[in-house]
């Protein structure tokens, strides 16, 4: 098997370990997981040069718990780190990679108080992660017995030797069993380094990942920092001031496309999912809706959208940052083609900043931090569009009846007034037909709803789940919006709101059900 055919199932990891890469949102290994997960799961001892930000922690971290001896609480795998904001990333990345093989995971380094580390060893750890001068003390007091050590892991070995702790790093090297596993994970590999992976390593395999590319020069990469409270919220706001056109939203998870997408929806947009459970009509159903621009939207997980060819995506948008920089740079790159330019955003919270800044070093590029929009900056954004438009029309000339009817107000009224009135009517117009829940006139439905007439029933053998699949994937609109469906032998009352609706009626073409095209059209009342 090729690395690029890999997939985590294929290296025949435990069924524990790939339902948390699954809740991890990690579809398919990166290329230095391809490459290097087998062959430390066979034992044997690697050099893996890779950039920070390849997705290098699971790729150790991954073939760690697989081989734990979960029976026992001692000691079995050491990893170091040169810094203690490193170690809690590692430490939170496996424990997350054994959440379901029940691993105890431990980050000792300083700063933090020596008696909760001693609870927290006291307790049990399998898998230890810490700074070397926080190990070493350990080792020195004793509280840290390291005479089970099977895997033992060296991270950023160059910036461990860049601070100084080479020699930190070769005390502890001697208090581990020989017959340990070593891995040692760098960006390079400068003379002191070879040198300590000369002695210290059994006939390592050397793995060397370069990034693909660095970045697209005519892309615009900003980030806004957002609590994930807000994200949803947040995001609807950067969307109504970047006026964007077509996007491609990203998401790590097939649950978070689907809750996103819903939550678009719910608020106006016209937005697709596109995951790894769509069959192949689907996937093409909703990709023919957005090429055409039916929806403005389209929220996917990374395989989902691999492959795709769409023209004049404006804006890609990273909801959740990925795995690795590999995957950001494939991301971005949806937008920006043919010389022309795009727009590259990331909701980064918090917890986020030191991946970002990771991966900012990668490629070599500062991504321009901006202040999350507020109500207040949206609603002026709407009002310079709104004069925009006004000012298009005066331009393009105005009828001589609009021309004699403000004549004839003037004499009245100011004709700052006369506008002023004008252009609120306009937007109320607009407002009350968005709002809108009786253009379908009375259709006996709860309110809120309107009620469709089907042309199929129970002699065409149809049950209320046909009736949701064939809406849903036909119109491109959620299964949980549709409401109460009432089956009759030749025809069939089915309830949703009035968005879902319209696009029901849009769609009616593609909408099969049971491999039968149907006719709808709203209901009488009963």
């Amino acid at each position: 098997m090729t690395d690029q055919e890999a997939t985590f199932q294929s290296m025949e990891l435990s069924p524990a370990i790939l339902r948390a890469l699954q809740t991890m949102g990690f579809e398919e290994p990166s290329p230095i997981q391809k490459r290097t997960i087998p062959l430390i799961l066979e034992g044997r001892d690697l050099i893996g040069q890779a950039q920070t930000g390849t997705g290098k922690t699971a790729a150790f971290g991954v073939p760690i718990v697989e081989k734990l001896d979960h029976r026992s609480k001692r000691v079995q795998a050491l990893v170091l780190t040169p810094t203690r904001e490193l170690a809690i990333q590692v430490s939170e990345e496996i424990t997350k990679i054994g959440k379901f093989a029940g691993v105890k995971v431990v980050p000792i380094y300083g700063g933090q108080s020596y008696d909760r580390q001693l609870r927290a060893l006291e307790h049990g750890a399998q898998v230890v992660i810490g700074t070397p001068g926080r190990v070493m003390d350990h080792i020195r007091r004793e509280t840290l017995k390291l005479d089970h050590v099977r895997m033992m892991v060296l991270d950023e070995a160059d910036e461990m030797l860049d601070m100084g702790f080479i020699e930190d790093v070769e005390f502890i090297l001697k208090n581990v069993p020989e017959d340990r596993q070593t891995m040692l994970f760098s960006a390079t590999v400068p003379d002191p380094i070879a040198k300590l992976a000369r002695r210290y390593l059994n006939d390592p395999v050397h793995i060397s990942i370069s990034p693909e590319r660095l970045t697209v020069p005519s892309i615009d990469q900003v980030f806004y920092e957002v609590r994930e409270y807000e994200k949803l919220d947040g995001l609807t706001r950067i969307l109504d001031m970047e006026g964007a056109e077509r996007t491609i939203i990203f998401c790590r998870t097939k649950k978070r496309v689907d809750e996103l997408t819903e939550g678009l929806q719910a608020r106006g947009y016209t937005a697709e999912a596109i995951h790894g459970d769509l069959n192949q009509v689907q996937r093409n159903r909703v990709m023919k809706r957005f090429k055409d621009g039916g929806s403005e939207i389209l929220v996917a997980t990374d395989v989902a959208a691999r492959g795709l060819d769409i023209e004049n995506v404006s804006h890609v948008i990273n909801y959740d940052l990925p795995q690795d920089t590999e995957s950001y740079v494939h991301r971005i790159g949806r937008t920006g083609r043919a010389g022309r330019t795009g727009t590259a955003i990331s909701l980064i919270h918090p917890k986020e900043f030191r991946q970002l800044r990771q991966m900012e070093r990668v490629l070599r590029v500062r991504l321009q931090r901006r202040p999350l929009p507020t109500v207040a900056d949206v609603a002026e954004k709407q009002r310079e569009a709104l004069k925009q438009r006004l000012a298009e029309e005066i331009e393009h000339g105005v009828l001589p009846t609009y021309q004699d009817l403000v004549m004839q107000l003037a004499e009245q009224f100011d004709s700052v007034d006369i506008a002023a009135a004008a252009i609120r009517l306009m937007v109320e117009k607009g407002r009350d037909s968005a709002e809108d829940t009786t253009e379908f006139g009375e259709t006996g439905a709860e309110p809120g709803m309107v009620r469709l007439f089907l042309n199929v029933g129970r002699m065409d053998r149809v049950s209320p789940s046909d009736i949701v699949r064939g809406l849903a994937e036909g119109a491109g609109i959620q299964g949980s919006v549709i409401g109460l469906i009432d089956i009759y032998d030749r025809f069939t009352f089915v309830e949703m709101p009035k968005d879902a609706v319209k696009k029901v009626l849009q769609n009616v073409g593609s909408i099969t059900i049971r491999g039968k095209s149907v006719n709808l059209e709203p209901a009488r009342p009963r």
